[in-house]
């Protein structure tokens, strides 16, 4: 049996602080269980409330649905009754993700990550359907992920709300990099807001976001749970100086695809990561050493 998820609550079902985490692969591109198990371990030692797996920076489109599932199980077992495991089961093929949906439960995740189908460019009532029928495939709790940079349609406000009528869709992941929409969905939907843009995460937690969702969290978790401390007591100005402190490191983690700078970003921590698989490439000599000097800004230690 799988551990059990650590407790939430309705106004914090997933945790407050969750890295999206890579996929570690061995050096001849294989899934890298023990590494994943690894850094797993470390991410909540360093305070995750949750980790998602499967999700876009853990290469969810070049892993196999086997690979899939045995990550999830994998992760479960290293962290699942200290952390919410979330497994990524969106893709633009609604029958293919619920069975990734189901496939997920039975490997133990404690909630879904179901972005945007992408690509396909479905009107509204397409994605209501979409991830209703995700919802409706299984008993876990669902994160919506809206990404429209990426997806090529955002979900707009009234299916946000739509949406919140199901029992089982209690979260968004807000990429859609606009404060004046995410200030009426989350007024109207009561769904629970993460940030899933990190430059961003302070300006949401102000109109009513409750964590992250972040790619940064591989290297600065500790910083990301003081600066929430500090905006959830009330101190403004503290939240800022940690926001701006991070600033280099949220630029230098997504100069190029987030995937490579955080596997860069890892290697440079002694941490599991391995290589990437095609069309990803890992960083040049010359990205390195940039990412390097904006780690270290925001300071960030590395291996010499």
């Amino acid at each position: 049996m799988a551990p059990m998820a650590p407790t939430s609550t309705p106004q914090t079902p997933f945790g407050r602080v969750l890295t999206a985490m890579v996929t570690p692969f061995t050096a001849e591109g294989a899934l890298d269980l023990d590494g994943a198990q690894r850094l797993a371990t470390h991410l909540v030692d360093a305070g995750n409330d949750g980790l998602i797996v499967n999700g876009t920076t853990g290469e969810s489109p070049t892993t196999s649905d086997a690979e899939k599932a045995q990550l999830v199980r994998a992760v479960v077992e290293a962290v699942g009754d200290r952390a919410h495991v979330v497994a990524g089961a969106g893709t633009n093929d609604t029958h293919h993700s619920v069975e990734l949906a189901r496939a997920a439960e039975k490997a133990g995740a404690h909630g879904l990550l179901a972005v945007t189908p992408y690509y396909s460019k479905p009107p509204q009532e397409g994605l209501f359907r979409h991830f209703t029928a995700i919802a409706d495939a299984t008993g876990l709790p669902v994160m919506l992920y809206d990404i429209p940079g990426r997806s090529g349609v955002p979900i707009n406000t009234e299916t946000i709300v739509r949406l919140a009528d199901h029992p089982r869709i209690v979260a968004n992941k807000d990429a859609k990099g606009d404060l004046g929409r995410a200030s009426w969905a989350i007024a109207r939907s009561g769904l629970a807001w993460y940030s899933g843009d990190d430059m961003l995460n302070l300006p949401l937690l102000s109109v009513g976001a409750v964590g992250f969702v972040s790619v940064v969290g591989h290297v600065v978790t500790p910083d990301l749970r003081a600066l929430l401390a500090a905006h959830l007591a009330g101190d403004v100005t503290k939240a800022t100086e940690i926001h701006q402190k991070l600033l280099p490191v949220f630029t230098g983690m997504f100069r190029t695809q987030g995937v490579i700078t955080t596997k860069g970003a890892l290697a440079l921590q002694g941490l599991p990561a391995g290589p990437l698989r095609l069309p990803l490439v890992e960083l040049s000599p010359e990205e390195t050493e940039q990412l390097r000097r904006d780690l270290a800004a925001g300071g960030v230690r590395l291996q010499p």
